[in-house]
């Protein structure tokens, strides 16, 4: 078996023409089944990913099965050459935009309803919840398909120069920006805040999009993602809830 991925609770796997993405047997079914109907909702919608082919339990396991997409990720290719930066992350924020100027499945769950009940889900104190949900609700409400927790490892550059974009377990619909708040926060725990700057300011350019409204979404973004379970990680973000900065 050529192991493609692994993780804490799930292994990706090579299966002939197929990438077998196989959960561990205690995680949710239901994170699984949403994470598979996320992926066809999204595969309807004409971008490119890899072609959802079953859902199936391998004993105790409930395992994804997908095309396998031969090619190497974007964070390969950095890590390879770090002189191609500014040609990788231009690339990468095209074909993010391109995620974003494709309208969502109306089936499919809403940003802001998940942020919501993140928040809500947060050990941060009453007063900063509060403020956080305000300031959340206040935030205009877009239909377009959000990645989730888009990074450099998620998009596959195939040896004739294709991509397909890959992981589409938070995908939702909502808006662009908030899309890239958890995209900077993501480069800024991978990579440093020099990165991320950079490529904050490439999607910024590119969207035509005021940099002070990404930032506003950085601490309700923060928030959310402070309820998953990475103590390393969480530090980090919390001191980006700061619902004064960035008033």
């Amino acid at each position: 078996m050529e192991i493609l991925l692994e993780s804490p609770n799930k292994v990706i796997y090579r299966e002939g023409d197929y990438a077998v993405k196989s959960f561990s047997p205690d995680y949710s079914t239901s994170d699984v089944l949403n994470e598979a109907l996320n992926q066809a909702r999204v595969e309807e919608t004409g971008l490119p990913i890899p072609k959802l082919v079953e859902v199936r339990k391998n004993g105790e396991k409930w395992e994804i099965v997908m095309d396998y997409i031969p090619g190497k990720t974007m964070k390969q290719l950095l890590e390879e050459d770090p002189s191609r930066e500014e040609e990788i992350l231009n690339r990468f924020v095209d074909i993010q935009l391109s995620i974003h100027a494709t309208a969502a499945p109306v089936t499919m769950n809403k940003l802001k309803d998940k942020m919501q009940r993140k928040i809500s889900e947060s050990k941060l104190d009453a007063t900063t919840r509060y403020e956080l949900h305000t300031r959340l609700e206040s935030m205009p409400k877009h239909k377009k398909v959000c990645h989730g927790d888009l990074g450099l490892g998620d998009i596959i550059i195939t040896p004739d120069d294709k991509y397909y974009i890959i992981d589409w377990a938070h995908a939702t619909q909502g808006n662009a920006s908030a899309d890239a708040a958890r995209t900077f926060l993501k480069f800024s725990l991978t990579y440093g805040e020099e990165r991320a700057e950079k490529y904050l300011n490439l999607f910024c350019e590119k969207s035509d999009t005021a940099k002070q409204y990404v930032q506003r979404w950085m601490p309700i973004v923060a928030a959310s993602q402070s309820v998953k379970g990475h103590e390393a990680e969480r530090d980090l973000l919390l001191r980006w809830v700061d619902v004064v900065e960035y008033q």
